[in-house]
């Protein structure tokens, strides 16, 4: 077994910006480039302070999971008549495709949520929630990229420490991850096509 290739970001290099409806800001976790259309993203992970609720902007061509990480939580209206609830931090993500017309109202006010997006035709994701009770190891397999965001507590990898709210970018062989405290985080496994 290799060495992984592992990249840790934090807040001093993730990418603030306003929303153009007003609605809510964003915090760009991790963008990687389009191979074929270096304007565009072949992947992005961002999380999202939503204030009013409204309409979601169309991203076509893009597979899209979201989850619910603070607050009351949304119900999504989907344009071909799906409902989706998020009301539970943490709960599973809901998957949809980016040209989807899609309508979000607030359950209880503002929320903070988390979002995966990826170009269909560079490859696709699967994000699950990991749990780790401190002092405890698991293996992570790494085929492709292996996107780890810490959402509370702290993790290691490779002998580097990722601290609540930073995000490892893995690439290599199988990773063992190891739990300094508890720890909760999002492990978005990606794979090109």
């Amino acid at each position: 077994m290799h060495t992984p290739a592992v990249h840790v970001y934090g807040p001093t290099t993730f990418r603030h910006m306003p929303w153009q409806n007003g609605g809510g800001t964003t915090c760009e976790l991790y963008r990687l480039p389009h191979p074929q259309r270096p304007d565009a993203f072949a992947l992005r992970l961002s999380i999202a302070q939503v204030a009013v609720g409204g309409p979601f902007s169309h991203f076509a061509g893009v597979d899209r999971e979201l989850m619910l990480l603070a607050g009351e939580g949304m119900v999504l209206d989907f344009a071909d008549g799906r409902q989706e609830t998020l009301d539970q931090p943490l709960q599973p993500p809901i998957r949809f495709a980016g040209e989807t017309g899609v309508d979000c109202r607030l359950i209880g006010g503002p929320l903070t949520d988390f979002n995966v997006m990826v170009a269909r035709d560079w490859g696709q994701t699967q994000t699950e929630v990991v749990r780790l009770a401190a002092a405890s190891t698991t293996a992570l397999p790494t085929a492709g990229l292996t996107l780890i965001y810490v959402h509370a507590g702290s993790l290691a990898v490779a002998g580097m420490t990722i601290p609540s709210g930073h995000l490892a970018v893995i690439s290599g062989a199988t990773t063992a991850v190891i739990a300094d405290e508890a720890s909760v985080a999002m492990v978005v496994h990606a794979t090109a096509v």
